[in-house]
């Protein structure tokens, strides 16, 4: 018998997804693309989001599978090579969220211990070792990393309440806090492209439809999962976001973009603060490294399954799918290549597309579903809006960041029309 999903746990689902090592790597981003507007750059994320998220409470209602998103995209536009290239692009897009993680994991680890006294060494050394012990816990046991994401959720909104709390009493009579008045917003255009930028913080909510199919009464705890989960978030970002930026100056901000929210502890707890948020930082980030690489398999396996990609794709080393040793490998790679404005770029005009299809599913099956046409075809243009205005503005600043994304998406769409061709023949 499968274990049954209670709402809370559908919700931590959907929270610990977001909350991943997500909000640790990409803050200071944020900052430096919105400066005092970032609570505004996250509201603007969380929005969609948000009508995002009413797709996937209809399609999960009506096609509850643990493929969650895969499904969701081949009961739309059946086994095309648009739906494959598209579901390719959502496994490469999990290996993208794992190099953020990592990333984030190996900017805040040597605030603690340092190897070589070389930081450039060190974020590597970190890097690479977390991606290689969390495959190693992988193929050792699928049981201990839902025990780990399970505490790591506890520990980790544990620690960031506390931080806003905190925080906020710091607030008072900071000189940072003017920081945050209007005239030291970007402009609407930036602080929207910001919000995209920033957007792989919320795509974590989507693995509630991986759980759709054990969650109890899925009548009313599907929706309930979801919005809650998302709304929590958002409330979540927005004061982190204000707080961060009311207690710390621009330029601080900007020397320790990588760790900027440890370093928001110090004005109120000093090194021991700085310390508490690095440790969170780090137990955060590992969780969603171990949780991610389950997750990128079996959607490379779903994949597979659904012959969307060759079958031996389905072959499994040491009882796990290959593709958790492929999604590993080509995590590794990325990480020690690119850079983390390029990995937050491409990982978001990734699930900004692939969002804005399953918004489009959404409205081309809203008889089936019940939807109202309107909500999901609002949640389609503005992904697809998003997306152009984010490549638009990260194309000046970031080249780098667009070439990738765009090599990545050709290269998915690729991969699926040679297979489809020759699987033919």
């Amino acid at each position: 018998m499968t274990k049954k999903i209670s709402l809370r746990d559908a919700i931590s689902i959907g929270i610990g997804g977001m909350v991943g090592g997500g909000i640790f790597a990409v803050l200071g981003l944020a900052v430096s693309l919105a400066k005092g507007g970032t609570p505004i750059a996250f509201l603007f994320a969380g929005i969609l989001a948000l009508i995002t998220s009413y797709s996937y409470v209809k399609l999960s209602k009506k096609y509850p599978d643990r493929g969650g998103t895969v499904k969701f995209i081949n009961q739309g536009f059946g086994k095309t090579i648009f739906s494959g290239g598209m579901n390719n692009l959502l496994w490469v897009s999990y290996i993208i969220m794992l190099s953020l993680y990592a990333s984030a994991f190996g900017s805040y680890a040597p605030n603690l211990l340092e190897i070589t006294h070389d930081k450039n060494m060190d974020f590597h050394m970190y890097a690479s070792a977390i991606i290689i012990l969390a495959t190693l816990i992988n193929y050792y046991s699928i049981a201990v990393v839902g025990k780990i994401e399970s505490y790591a959720v506890i520990i980790k909104l544990v620690i960031l309440i506390a931080f806003i709390f905190i925080g906020a009493y710091g607030l008072i009579g900071n000189p940072n806090m003017s920081q945050l008045a209007m005239s030291e917003w970007e402009t609407p255009i930036k602080l929207f492209a910001g919000g995209m930028v920033i957007f792989v913080a919320y795509e974590g909510f989507e693995l509630i439809a991986n759980a759709a199919p054990d969650i109890v009464d899925p009548e009313k705890n599907i929706p309930r999962a979801y919005y809650y989960s998302v709304i929590f978030v958002i409330a979540l970002y927005i004061i982190i976001a204000f707080v961060t930026v009311g207690s710390l100056p621009f330029q601080k901000i900007a020397t320790a973009q990588d760790y900027v929210l440890a370093e928001a502890a110090k004005p109120m707890l000093g090194k021991i603060g700085f310390s508490i948020i690095t440790v969170a930082a780090l137990i955060s980030t590992f969780s969603a490294i171990n949780a991610s690489l389950y997750g990128g398999s079996r959607v490379n396996f779903e994949i597979a399954e659904d012959d969307e990609l060759p079958h031996n794709f389905l072959a499994k080393l040491w009882n796990q799918p290959i593709g958790l040793l492929i999604t590993a490998i080509a995590t590794l790679i990325l990480v020690n290549v690119l850079e983390l404005e390029s990995i937050s770029t491409a990982g978001s005009v990734g699930f900004l597309l692939i969002f804005g299809v399953v918004n489009l599913v959404g409205f081309r099956l809203s008889k089936e579903t019940g939807a109202h046409k309107t909500i999901p075809l609002i949640g389609f243009v503005l992904c697809l809006l998003a997306t152009l205005v984010l490549i638009a503005q990260e194309y000046a600043s970031n080249t780098t960041g667009v070439v990738i994304s765009m090599v990545l998406i050709g290269f998915c769409f690729l991969v699926e029309w040679i297979y489809k061709k020759t699987e033919k023949n």
